[in-house]
């Protein structure tokens, strides 16, 4: 069955999608294939996010984008209204969107479909990658950092992002760039298994109206239609 588009006609959010439902965002490489460790990782992740009644979203193509999808797929509950979306980029040389979504929203520009990750986060996930991983996380952490969204847990799972804040903090908070309380949404897991654990304890912790975890569908739709002509 194909994946249904994400939007209207109108370009507005289908009626599926409700603002009050708990997303999790996982950014991670095309490039890494099955097999490898940090494919069955955020594979069991997103099983985990399925199984836990929660939507889960990626960039839609295949590599660790994959993994998620999939892996939600296999552990959502028959019956239950939890989706596995991608938000795809129309690349020259890019696959088209794997085959583990139900829901999709296809750009052509990066900047919208970033803005899309954002309206939709409740919690960010960023598995090892490239320069595109890169880019999704600096663009998540930046807006966290101006109040365009709200304080969104970023969870940083493989061991190549300890030595990337490790950098930030001995050259950017030690020279005054970055306050180290920027550094309080970031999350470094050792596996999945703590990962999994952090997004069980924001997803309680939303559904108990005790963490504001960011109706950012609100907050940042509303931040980004002051620059739309």
């Amino acid at each position: 069955m194909s994946p249904k588009d994400i939007r209207n006609s109108q370009g507005e959010f289908i009626s599926e999608l409700d603002n009050k439902d708990f997303r999790v965002v996982v950014f991670g490489s095309a490039r890494i294939k099955p097999g490898d460790a940090i494919y069955d990782q955020v594979y069991n992740i997103g099983k985990a996010v399925g199984a836990m009644g929660a939507d889960i979203i990626t960039g839609g193509g295949p590599g660790l984008m994959e993994a998620a999808n999939k892996g939600h797929m296999d552990g959502k509950v028959e019956g239950s209204s939890n989706h596995s979306i991608g938000v795809g980029i129309k690349l020259p040389f890019e696959e088209s969107l794997n085959k583990h979504i139900e829901l999709k929203d296809q750009h052509e520009h990066f900047s919208t479909r970033l803005d899309t990750f954002m309206e939709l986060s409740n919690i960010v996930v960023v598995a090892p990658g490239g320069i595109g991983t890169l880019l999704e996380l600096s663009y998540t952490w930046q807006l966290i950092q101006v109040g365009h969204i709200c304080k969104t847990p970023i969870i940083l799972v493989g061991k190549m992002w300890k030595d990337l804040i490790q950098w930030v903090k001995r050259e950017m908070v030690a020279q005054g760039l970055v306050s180290p309380e920027d550094l309080d949404v970031i999350h470094i897991v050792k596996n999945e298994h703590e990962a999994i654990a952090l997004i069980k304890e924001t997803k309680d912790m939303f559904e108990d109206g005790c963490y504001d975890a960011c109706l950012n569908w609100d907050k940042y739709k509303q931040a980004v239609k002051k620059f739309k002509v």
